[in-house]
């Protein structure tokens, strides 16, 4: 553990500062926070229990998966602090100054900040035992409203062992730090316009997602829908493909919804033949096979949930546990780097543009990538 690090690392203060404005719960909601930092620990105690019991075949996503939960952890043990007025540095300065741990100084390679504490435990306990106390800790924390005034002194304890897991699970805790401020902070903010991602602009205009685009969907006498760009049809029919119609003719919407708002759909460009063929390596792993699967497998994958929830309508938010699955789903792929906000209104303008298309049986889907904005226009009907 260190105070301060390479750029890669990040001051405790500055951690708190960033996470802040994603907690947004009330500043009453005390039973809230409590309930979430006894869950997270708890995921921590499953992903080791999952490490057990599948050995090799979880071993690659082990580290991953703990990092985020300690993430997640740390944040709730941030808005504990706020709530009762606690400095998040100093809990950690108390229960490092206890016994048990040795401390060495290092040098940084921050130039502004030349030396560095480097902090471990003495005789550290194997990781299931730190973790069933770090169990028995949440567990006692629970009663922090009703006993406020041992609030910081059963934070510190909880800490000491919060490190003590950290340093077991031979994770860094700048990468704990730094994912969850990526995570929660790519949930919660806006980001701003320039900070976005764009994947092609680079590239030939051929080869690029149109900045603006028209696509007319019509629903025909055989029920299947037809797409048609710059008047010219593209791509197969469609039917629903299931026993009980559902409108999923029309899911080429999303396609068109995160052509627009994520800049990024491989089926879109597999369509309209703008694959960015310049540059092979990218054609094969970001335009073609895969690529197309990932993203018609993810707008079934939504689908499936959004039928459940009338389509998200009346909705302004999606779960941030689908947007974590939706994250998973895009690994590895350059739409990774998307923040969960820029997926989140992907999902919500393509649905609201897909309830009018079901309701209307066709109609007309603008998509707008400098604002990254997806509209609906009613199709022309033919006067008899």
């Amino acid at each position: 553990m260190t105070e301060a690090g390479a750029s890669s690392n990040v001051l405790l203060s500055e951690y708190e500062r960033l996470v802040a404005p994603t907690d947004r719960f009330s500043k009453a909601d005390v039973i809230p926070i409590l309930l979430g930092l006894f869950g997270e620990v708890g995921s921590v105690m499953s992903t080791s229990k999952k490490l057990h019991r599948e050995k090799s075949a979880f071993a690659a996503g082990y580290m991953r998966d703990v990092e985020e939960e300690l993430g997640d952890t740390l944040w709730y043990v941030a808005a504990l602090c706020r709530r009762f007025d606690i400095n998040l540095s100093d809990l950690f300065s108390e229960a490092l100054e206890g016994q048990g741990f040795s401390m060495s100084i290092v040098a940084n390679g921050n130039p502004s900040l030349p030396f560095a504490k480097a902090i471990s435990s003495v005789d550290l306990a194997p990781l299931d035992s730190i973790l069933l106390r770090l169990g028995e800790q949440a567990a006692r924390l629970l009663n922090l409203e009703a006993d406020a005034a041992n609030t910081k002194t059963e934070l510190v304890e909880f800490i000491r062992t919060y490190i003590e897991a950290v340093q077991a699970s031979k994770v860094s805790f700048a990468s704990v730090l730094n994912g969850n401020i990526s995570k929660t902070c790519g949930r919660f903010i806006t980001p701003p316009a320039d900070t976005l991602p764009d994947f092609d602009a680079e590239f030939p205009e051929d080869e690029q997602i149109p900045r603006d685009f028209e696509i007319e969907i019509t629903q025909k006498a055989d029920g299947r829908s037809y797409l048609r760009w710059q008047g010219v049809f593209i791509g197969d029919p469609l039917s629903d493909n299931i026993g009980d119609p559902d409108g999923y003719r029309f899911h080429d919407v999303f396609h068109f919804a995160n052509a627009a708002i994520l800049h990024w759909s491989p089926t879109f460009r597999a369509l309209i033949k703008h694959k960015r063929k310049s540059i092979k390596d990218v054609d094969e792993a970001q335009d073609s096979g895969r690529a197309i699967v990932i993203d018609e497998g993810l707008s079934a994958y939504i689908f499936s949930h959004a039928k459940s929830l009338n389509f998200f309508e009346n909705q302004d938010t999606v779960s941030f546990d689908l947007l974590k699955a939706v994250q998973n789903f895009v690994r590895g792929y350059e739409v990774e780097r998307c923040p969960l906000k820029l997926w989140e209104d992907a999902i919500l303008q393509g649905y609201e543009v897909f309830r009018q298309m079901r309701k209307n049986e066709g109609g007309i889907v603008i998509g707008n990538r400098k604002d990254r904005t997806l509209r609906y226009k009613p199709l022309k009907r033919k006067v008899l």
